[in-house]
């Protein structure tokens, strides 16, 4: 860390920060001085698995320079964060993910920490983008407005990057697979709210979607024919992922099983590590069908409401 990277960064949290950083085996790339939406100061770090990371396996997080994680009741999911962010970047893709509905994405330039609606509601906001990533280099994107209301946010231990990225992101997901945000070449940004409907004040989780074993097993295949085989050159990808397990209201020793099923058939091979499979020749010959349910995806996320407008069909 060089003094010049360091000027105005809370120096106690980046020692807090790589100290939690190394126990999860990363390595601080770099460090620097960030501003907030507001201008607020923050502290901006970049970790790696190791000091010759290639730049598209780096996590970039981002922290209020108010924030102090070093408290019992914040350390222990921090820490939390970094090693699966860790076992995240030995993906060929660690900012790719796919959704339930069939579209691989990848999420962007999210400006963290949350910071107040400046259009008088009620609500915390995050903003960022999610790219359609399907290996063709598609202007399709769309970018996003995600809010949570006061109420919501009293749920999150801290409205910072490693106690919202998890349920942001999913939330993100769900949305896509409502149909209810378009991906399109440009535009404004469009809203992804949280509320209270994804969480289970009850379990005491986040709840977005429910699956069988049916479902998760479809959706391993998918993220695999996706992930490792056409944007990964068939390497291996982390199956046992805690954010998909969230997201599939499922275990990561369940998706575990439903690999171990999908290496049964052929379709993919498990690592040395279990936690982590390949997509094999017999999957990728599943192409036709995976871009037929893409596509398919794409349809539900265009408003068919404005298409009737464009041809004069309209009740106004």
């Amino acid at each position: 860390m060089t003094e010049s990277s360091t000027a105005s960064m809370n120096l106690p949290l980046a020692s807090a920060i790589e100290s939690a950083a190394k126990t999860a085996g990363l390595v601080v790339l770099s460090t620097h001085a960030g501003s907030d939406f507001n201008g607020a100061p923050t502290s901006c770090f970049v970790f790696g698995l190791s000091a010759d990371t290639a730049s598209d396996r780096t996590l970039q997080l981002e922290l209020s320079n108010t924030f102090n994680p070093t408290q019992p009741a914040l350390l222990p999911e921090l820490t939390s964060y970094l090693r699966e962010s860790a076992l995240r970047l030995r993906n060929p893709r660690p900012d790719c993910y796919v959704t339930l509905a069939g579209l691989p994405i990848r999420f962007a330039d999210f400006r963290w920490p949350f910071h107040r609606s400046t259009s008088g509601s009620d609500t915390y906001v995050v903003h960022g983008v999610a790219h359609l990533e399907d290996g063709t280099a598609s202007p399709l994107h769309a970018k996003i407005a995600a809010s949570m209301t006061v109420t919501f946010a009293d749920i999150v231990a801290a409205p910072e990057q490693p106690y919202a990225e998890s349920f942001i992101y999913n939330a993100v997901r769900k949305t896509l697979d409502r149909g209810q945000m378009e991906m399109i070449k440009s535009g404004n940004r469009q809203p992804v709210p949280v509320t209270t409907r994804y969480y289970s004040r009850w379990q005491k989780k986040f709840v977005f979607s429910d699956t069988d074993d049916e479902a998760r097993t479809d959706f391993l295949a998918l993220k695999l024919y996706w992930l490792s085989g056409v944007l990964g050159d068939s390497q291996p990808v982390w199956i046992a992922d805690p954010r998909d397990a969230q997201y599939l209201n499922t275990t990561p020793e369940q998706l575990q099983q439903s690999a171990t099923l999908l290496a049964g058939e052929g379709f993919v091979k498990l690592a040395v590590d279990p936690q982590f499979a390949a997509a094999t020749p017999l999957l990728l010959q599943r192409a036709e069908h995976y871009h037929t349910v893409l596509a398919d995806a794409l349809a539900i996320t265009k408003p068919a409401f404005n298409e009737e407008m464009r041809h004069g069909h309209t009740n106004m």
